[in-house]
C-alpha cells in the first residue's frame, strides 16, 4: 500500500511539474504584446505580481486558509519572493536584448544549476537517469538557441539569462531545503509574490514610473502573465518540489522552451527547422528520463 501511494504521489509530482513547466514558458505571449504596447519590465512583473497575490490570498480567504507564519518563515518566504523577483526581471530585461524564444531556452541552464547546488551544498545523491536527463536536456537547448532565422546571442542578454537561471535555481533549492517546504503551496507562493512585488514597487518609485498604454488587450495580457507563469506555475512548482524535489522538478522545467518554441512557432510564425524538432526531442526524453527515475532530487 505504501509503495502504491508514493508511486501516486511521484506521478501527481510530474503532473505539476510539468503543468508549471509549460504555464511558465507562456512568459513571451504575454510580454511581447506588452512591450509593443509601451510598458517596461519593471511595470509588466508589478503588474504581473500585484494581481497574482490579489488571487492567491482571495483563495485562501474563501477556503479558510490561515495567513499565520513564524518569523522564521515569513524571513523564509520574502528570501524566497526577492529571489523569484530576481529572476523575472534578469529574464524579462533579457527579451530586450535578445529574441524571446532563445532566451526562454538559455534559461533552462537553471537544472543543472539546481543538481550541482544539491550535490555541492547538501551531497544529494541523484540517479544516474537525472544526469543523463539534464546532459540531453542541455544538448537539445544547445541545438534550440540556433534558431532557423539565425539570430544571435547577445552577450548582456546572455548574462541577464544567467544571472535569472541561476536566481531560480538557489529559488527552488531554498524551497526544498527550508521550512518552507511543509507548508502549503497556495500560502507560500502568495507570501513569495507578495514580498516579491515590492522590488519593482521600489524600481518604481512607488507606482511613480509605471509606463504602458492600458487598453482593452494589455488589460488581457496582464490577466494572463498573472495567471499562467505566477499563479499556476509557481503553485504547481511549489506542490511539485513537496513530492518530487528540486532536482527532478526543475529537469522538467525542460518544457519551458519547447513551450516558447511552440508558441513561436504556431503564433508569431517563426520557422521550425530540422536542428529544432532535434532539440525539442532531446529534451523529450530527458523529460521521459526524469520520469522513471525514482531516486534523484528527494533529498
Amino acid at each position: 500500500m505504501k509503495t502504491t501511494n508514493a508511486a501516486t504521489a511521484y506521478s501527481r509530482g510530474v503532473f505539476l511539474a510539468v503543468a508549471a513547466a509549460v504555464a511558465y514558458g507562456t512568459n513571451p505571449l504575454f510580454a511581447l504584446p506588452l512591450y509593443a504596447d509601451g510598458f517596461d519590465a519593471d511595470t509588466m512583473l508589478l503588474l504581473r505580481y500585484i494581481p497574482a497575490a490579489l488571487l492567491l490570498g482571495g483563495w485562501m480567504l474563501l477556503k479558510k486558509e490561515s495567513f499565520r507564519m513564524g518569523w522564521r518563515e515569513l524571513v523564509g518566504a520574502a528570501v524566497c519572493g526577492q529571489l523569484f523577483s530576481l529572476s523575472s526581471l534578469f529574464l524579462f530585461l533579457s527579451y530586450r536584448k535578445m529574441d524571446a524564444g532563445v532566451a526562454s531556452t538559455l534559461l533552462f541552464v537553471y537544472p543543472m544549476m539546481v543538481a550541482l547546488i544539491m550535490a555541492i551544498g547538501f551531497r544529494e545523491k541523484s540517479g544516474a537517469k537525472v544526469w543523463i536527463g539534464i546532459l540531453l536536456s542541455l544538448g537539445g537547448v544547445a541545438l534550440l538557441c540556433r534558431r532557423a532565422d539565425g539570430a544571435a546571442v547577445s552577450g548582456a542578454g546572455l548574462w541577464l539569462v544567467m544571472l535569472s537561471a541561476l536566481s531560480y535555481a538557489i529559488y527552488m533549492v531554498a524551497v526544498n531545503r527550508s521550512g518552507l517546504r511543509g507548508m502549503p503551496a497556495v500560502k507560500l507562493t502568495f507570501y513569495v509574490v507578495l514580498f516579491g512585488s515590492l522590488l519593482y514597487l521600489v524600481r518604481l518609485r512607488f507606482g511613480v514610473d509605471i509606463k504602458g498604454e492600458f487598453n482593452a488587450p494589455a488589460w488581457l495580457n496582464i490577466a494572463g502573465i498573472a495567471l499562467f507563469p505566477s499563479v499556476i506555475s509557481m503553485t504547481c512548482t511549489t506542490l511539485a518540489i513537496q513530492r518530487i524535489g528540486a532536482t527532478v522538478t526543475a529537469i522538467f522545467g525542460a518544457l519551458e522552451p519547447v513551450t516558447a518554441v511552440v508558441i513561436g512557432v504556431t503564433l508569431f510564425e517563426e520557422r521550425l527547422s530540422v536542428r529544432i524538432v532535434l532539440g525539442i526531442a532531446l529534451i523529450l526524453v530527458s523529460v521521459v528520463l526524469a520520469a522513471l527515475d525514482r531516486r534523484g532530487g528527494r533529498g
